[in-house]
Parts: structure tokens; C-alpha cells; sequence
């Protein structure tokens, strides 16, 4: 195992694209670290600078005290895991595993014991003698994963190993990979561009935008307290509600609807004027089901999703809607903008399953103001993390 640590990493390929931007952080001794963000952002490229793949155009990798910048890969001593298995069709399991010791000149009985305890660690000990093809996707890329493991390397770098993977197997494989992490505390990277992976795997989880570093904490702090308003609309599934409102001494106003706003729910560093406000889904609750004492207001339903435990309700405000760019949208296209085409902000709610919304009708909503969220409306930073930053210089 070994620390990784990166410092002022940049990759800049020709004609001046720059996928990476000065790129700073420390990966700790046996942590999973998982990188995220939407396609182009550099997750991948800086992966594979970590693993030697790509040459960097400026700054340090280091690997606990090693100086690892300009070390081929070979010679960093890290296991890859990709997105496609990359197995040898004509080899079976145990030889597809067993096949980095033996390029190694392993002797072969450490060979045999070796494979023997990562195919058990696996749950591939009936699968030892199929080959390939004989094998589920999962089943795959548990061998593919095993290869990996089996060299006992100083660190693993996974880009997007399950994303080839079904919908539900996924959810299995990624409860076998933190128990997998748990039994061999091995220094993991791990990238991805599914937030709901980033959260649910990663210790920490790096959110990067356009070769850049966004945010770097734990993911319950990522979704508490975002740094900025993209983070904000990234994290979360589904995405933060956001929208331009005019903020007063004890009020905020969104469009022509106006919510009472007591001190403890306005942010310090937040002036009266334009701010950017951003309320989590499971902020609103259908009135009827919540407390009395909250705001409430009434909304035109366009959309309802019963998911059993939980019902999404798609309302209409008539706002300018604000789509952050990239981020992942369950009511956006590809171009981010909104799939209705109206010009009324859509707004989603996470409310009581037995609430009787049904489409075309109005809602009475209630909203828990403790849940907003401010951001500038320039450089769209959290209000409240300038607040504390504050503090902290002070």
C-alpha cells in the first residue's frame, strides 16, 4: 500500500487542449479515493497519468516517497482495472489470473496458492477451469479484478470497471467491492461518471469540471456542503433544484412566490440582492404530510414518479430555469436544455408515496427553509462556504 500524491499536475495535449489544470491533492495510505465528473472532464486522463499512461505535462506523482513522474508504468507497481475486461479468450480463469505472476517468473506453486486465494476471495472457485466466454459480464469482471489483485500491488486504479454492467449487477458489484476494499485496505483510485457510484463507494470523492479540481471531501460533505453550484447540481440524484431569487433580510423571492426566511436559514455572507438558490428535492413535502408550521405554496404538477418507497413530484414555477452545464439533469437533454420546452422552471420534490398529486393538477407544498442553499450568482461559490472560510481566516 502507498500514499499517492499529486502536485500541480498538468496534461495539456496538441492543439493546446488542456484536459488536466494544475491539479492538487493527496490520496491517503489505503484509501478509496474515486474520481468523478461528467465525460471530458479528466477524470480518466489524470488516471492514467497516475498509472503512468499518459506523460504529464508539468508537476509531480509521487507514490508514498517515490518520485514516480516519469516512471513507465511497470515500474510504479500499480494494478489497472478498465472499463472492457481485457481477458485472454484462450486461457481459462486460472491462467488468466495467474498470468501477470507468471510473466513475473513466479515460482509455481506461490502461482497456484496465489490464484487459489484470490479466486476464493472472488467467489470464483467453481469458475477456475471455464474460459471466458463461459462467463457472465460479472463473472468477467470479477476475473479482471482478480488479475489485479493477485499481483498485490501498491495501489489499484479502476476506470469505470462496472459501467458495462446491468443496472442491478452493478448494485451487487458494488457492495462486493467495499467489502473487497475492507478485507485488503489497498490505495484505490477509482473513476467514474455516475455520482450515485461516486457516493456510495468513495471514502472521499474528487469532483472535477473541465480538467479542474472542484471539490475534494467525504460524500455526505460533498452533498451537505458544496462548494460551489456545480458540485451542488452534480451531487445528488435527483439534482438540486436551482434558480435565480432575490434575497431580503428576512425573505427570498422566487419569481413572483415569496418564502419566509429566518435568520438561522440565511447564510452571513449572503447581502440583500441576487443570489442563486438551491433546495434539495427532499426539502419540499406534500403538505398534507408534513409540518404545519412550515412555508407552503401551491404548484401545477407535471410529472409524477411513484417509486415505491419514495414519489417524485415534477412541478412548474414560472421562473427562468437555471441548468448547470454538465450536470447530470433527469429533466435535460444533451444540450441541457429542458425536455418540456417550457419556459416555466421545472422543479422536482421528494415527498410522502402516499401523496395524492396527479398530473395537471395542483399541490399544496410545503418547504423547510433550513434546506436552502445560496450561491453567488458570478462566480456561483457557496455563499455559506464563504462564510465559513471566513471565519476560519479570521
Amino acid at each position: 500500500m502507498a500514499e499517492i500524491s499529486l502536485e500541480n499536475v498538468r496534461k495539456e495535449f496538441a492543439a493546446g487542449v488542456v484536459a488536466v489544470d494544475d491539479v492538487s491533492m493527496t490520496i491517503g495510505d489505503g484509501e478509496f479515493m474515486v474520481l468523478v465528473g461528467p465525460s471530458g472532464c479528466g477524470k480518466t486522463t489524470l488516471l492514467r497519468a497516475i498509472g503512468g499512461l499518459e506523460k504529464v505535462s508539468g508537476g509531480r506523482i509521487l507514490l508514498g516517497d517515490r518520485d514516480v513522474t516519469k516512471l513507465a508504468p511497470a515500474a510504479r507497481d500499480l494494478a489497472m482495472v478498465f472499463q472492457n475486461y481485457a481477458l485472454y479468450p484462450h486461457m481459462t480463469v486460472r491462467q488468466n489470473l495467474g498470468y501477470a505472476l507468471r510473466v513475473r517468473k513466479t515460482p509455481k506453486n506461490e502461482i497456484a496458492a496465489r490464484t487459489e486465494t484470490v479466486a476464493k476471495l472472488l467467489g470464483l472457485d467453481d469458475l477456475l477451469d471455464r474460459r471466458p466466454g463461459a462467463l457472465s459480464g460479472g463473472q468477467q469482471q470479477r476475473v479482471a479484478m482478480g488479475r489485479a489483485i493477485i499481483r498485490e500491488p501498491a495501489a489499484f486504479l479502476m476506470d469505470e470497471p462496472l459501467s458495462n454492467l446491468d443496472a442491478k449487477l452493478r448494485v451487487g458489484m458494488r457492495t462486493s467491492l467495499q467489502q473487497l476494499h475492507t478485507r485488503l485496505g489497498t490505495t484505490t483510485v477509482y473513476v467514474t461518471h455516475d455520482q450515485v457510484e461516486a457516493m456510495t463507494l468513495g471514502q472521499r470523492v474528487a469532483v472535477m469540471r473541465d480538467g479542474l479540481l472542484q471539490q475534494v471531501d467525504s460524500p455526505q460533505r460533498l452533498y451537505d456542503d458544496p462548494a460551489n453550484v456545480f458540485v451542488a447540481a452534480f451531487i445528488g440524484s435527483p439534482s438540486m433544484n436551482l434558480v435565480e431569487a432575490m434575497l431580503t433580510d428576512d425573505a427570498v423571492a422566487i419569481g413572483s412566490l415569496t418564502l419566509p426566511l429566518d435568520r438561522a436559514s440565511r447564510p452571513a455572507a449572503a447581502t440583500d440582492g441576487k443570489v442563486v438558490l438551491g433546495i434539495r428535492p427532499e426539502a419540499f413535502e406534500d403538505a398534507a404530510f408534513a409540518d404545519g408550521s412550515l412555508p407552503q405554496f401551491e404548484a401545477r404538477v407535471a410529472v409524477v414518479e411513484e417509486l415505491g418507497s419514495d414519489a417524485f413530484v415534477f412541478f412548474e414555477l414560472d421562473v427562468e430555469p437555471i441548468v448547470i452545464e454538465a450536470a447530470q439533469s433527469d429533466v435535460a437533454d444533451e444540450d441541457g436544455s429542458m425536455l418540456t420546452g417550457s419556459e416555466r422552471g421545472l422543479f422536482v420534490a421528494r415527498v410522502n408515496p402516499k401523496t395524492k398529486a396527479a398530473v395537471g393538477e395542483t399541490l399544496r407544498l410545503s418547504v423547510d427553509p433550513t434546506g436552502f442553499y445560496f450561491f453567488s450568482p458570478d462566480g456561483g461559490e457557496s455563499l455559506r462556504n464563504r462564510a465559513a472560510a471566513a471565519v476560519t481566516a479570521g
